[in-house]
This record gives C-alpha cells, structure tokens and sequence, in this order.
C-alpha cells in the first residue's frame, strides 16, 4: 500500500497536532539563596517534587517514582553482565553454526562435553539475569 505525498503530508500534520502526554515542563529561576533555603527546606527531596508538594499540597497528582528499574539484584546482574564480556559466546556460537551448515563439526567426546559445558553456563546466565529482575530462574520458558 503506498501513500502519495500529499496523503503522507497529512498523516504527518496530523499525527503532529495530537496532544502530548505531559504539558511542557515550567521553568522557575531562583536566586542562589532562595535555591539553597528550599533544597534545605526540601530535606533531600527532589526539589521538584518538594516544591509541587507545596504548591498544590493534597491536590498535586501522583508522580511517578524514580528509579523504577525492573533490576532488583544489582550484584547478579553485574555477574551476568561481566560474564557476557569475557566470553567469546557469540564468535564461539558464529564457529558452530558455520561448522554445522558446512557438516564439519566433529561429534566428539570432548565436543560434546564442551556443548554441555557451554550450556550450563548460559543457564547460569540466565538463571542470574531473572533473578537481577526479580523473577524466579524456574520462570518462563525453558
């Protein structure tokens, strides 16, 4: 299906007339002291959120709340992600896969061992990274 360009025009100005989710951001220009009282006032609140609380008090809308990463487990996360930069996972996949499409690949004993080895620890990985989520390793798919 194609569009000529004035329907193409269209859709576009169209598209750019819809209302945006959130108003443009206000801007407030504060001297240094005034800025200073309400960051200590603010007691380590963002000052954002200090200062609409103030405006508005109950009436403010609900915000949505910083840092709300899916990662709960930094530390696996961090296992995970610094075993996938020291492996050579994807060239090693990338040599098997050419391998097996030219029928090369020798079946092994050792061969075998190494795929069983190599399959353990993706589990490994995987079973940090749900976990770094917050997921239990026994979800989803196998």
């Amino acid at each position: 299906m194609t569009h000529s360009r004035l329907d193409f025009n269209e859709i576009a100005a169209s598209e750019a007339e819809t209302p945006k989710k959130y108003p443009p951001p206000f801007s407030l220009r504060l001297t240094h002291e005034e800025r200073a009282q309400l960051e200590a006032e603010a007691n380590g609140k963002p000052l954002g959120a200090y200062i609409r609380e103030r405006l508005l008090g109950d009436d403010a809308a609900p915000r949505k709340r910083a840092g709300n990463s899916p990662v709960k487990d930094k530390e696996a996360l961090g296992r995970v992600v610094g075993a996938l930069g020291t492996s050579r996972l994807s060239a090693n996949l990338n040599q098997l896969a050419k391998a097996v499409n030219t029928g090369s690949l020798p079946v092994t004993p050792e061969t075998e061992a190494e795929l069983a080895e190599a399959c353990r620890e993706i589990a490994d990985m995987r079973a940090d990274l749900l976990r770094a989520l917050g997921k239990s390793p026994g979800d989803g798919p196998s």
